[in-house]
């Protein structure tokens, strides 16, 4: 593959070593990830086997949204890596771990040993958290989260069918991402698919387009990992917006459950303590209706995903939620 920019002629590099490769992710966090991240280097960090016997190669931290911060293990591969021997268990490792309260608590301890020793690192920390405990936040953050990145520097043609086949753990905890370097002499320069704001919804149908036949999702699928409260709140809000037009369909797709009355009005997707809604409505209408909850604005990108003017309701507890159902019913009655 060549790409040619500026007059000039760049040629893919083709990356022989694993170490080289996971050097490049490491040294260019900022570039590939955005300026409000911060990755930490896993390997070079903690000795010895963890996470089920494995390592991930980094751990990151997205804090772009200041509202809800995620957190990824991030594994480094080669695509001329074999899938089953080497990609398959090494991911696959990782899935137990997310369901291992135990293993989870030892994470968050060894990244706040990292952290707290490493003056570059904590002062990162402290520059977004500002006087927030950084032990809290982390452990909140690794809790809340269940993000694979996986990143790999070409195709590979396994992958798909694995991501259709394991949905409940493939499907939605990994995160792919193909990252190519190219050389013109001693310059380079770097594609990225998809860029990391929108590796979310890098393989989501368009909002409004049916799944392929045989694909089913379920309440149960994205409710499996969440805690009481955020079951709470979805039916809660299912329940009383039944009772008030019966002829409203949840219908849940990959990444979220939408609400429909002649069209997609409102989409539910879960963390396992937040529930994040997103309302077919301008921000400023929102904000006006909406007091007792944070209100997430959408980038331009976000919100042409969703099919139009919208915005997010970030809810944490069935406190005040009256609200968010009166807003609901609004657009249905």
């Amino acid at each position: 593959m060549v790409l040619f920019q500026n007059g000039k002629r760049f040629i893919e590099y083709i990356y022989t070593r694993e170490d080289d490769f996971e050097a490049e992710v490491l040294a260019n966090s900022k570039l590939l990830f955005g300026k409000d991240s911060i990755y930490i280097d896993a390997k070079r960090k903690i000795e010895g086997k963890a996470l089920g016997g494995t390592i991930p190669d980094g751990f990151l931290f997205d804090l772009s949204d200041k509202y809800i911060a995620e957190f990824y293990l991030v594994e480094v591969e080669l695509s001329s890596h074999d899938f089953y021997a080497h990609i398959f268990p090494q991911i696959t490792k990782f899935f137990a771990f997310f369901k291992n309260a135990k293993s989870q608590s030892e994470l968050v301890e060894k990244i706040f040993s990292i952290v707290n020793s490493d003056q570059g690192l904590k002062k990162e920390f402290k520059g977004y958290l500002g006087d927030r405990e950084i032990f809290k936040f982390i452990k909140d953050t690794v809790e809340n989260s269940r993000n694979i990145l996986l990143i790999i520097d070409g195709d590979k043609r396994e992958l798909p069918e694995i991501i259709e086949t394991y949905s409940d753990t493939w499907g939605k905890m990994v995160k792919l991402m193909i990252l190519k370097k190219f050389k013109s002499g001693d310059e380079f320069t770097f594609s990225l698919n998809p860029d990391f704001e929108n590796v979310e919804f890098a393989d989501a149908q368009p909002v409004g387009q049916v799944e392929p036949e045989g694909t089913k999702y379920s309440e149960e699928y994205h409710l499996e990992d969440v805690n009481e409260t955020v079951k709470k709140i979805y039916f809660s809000i299912k329940g009383d917006l039944l009772k008030a037009n019966k002829d409203l369909v949840f219908n849940p797709q990959k990444y979220y459950i939408s609400i429909i009355y002649k069209k997609n009005f409102a989409f539910f997707q879960f963390r396992k303590k937040k529930v994040r809604l997103v309302v077919m409505l301008p921000e400023e209408e929102v904000k006006a209706r909406i007091k007792e909850h944070t209100i997430k604005h959408l980038s331009e990108g976000v919100q042409k995903f969703w099919n139009g003017p919208s915005c997010e309701i970030i809810i944490e507890s069935t406190d005040k939620i009256e609200e968010v159902i009166a807003l609901l019913k609004s657009l249905v009655i």
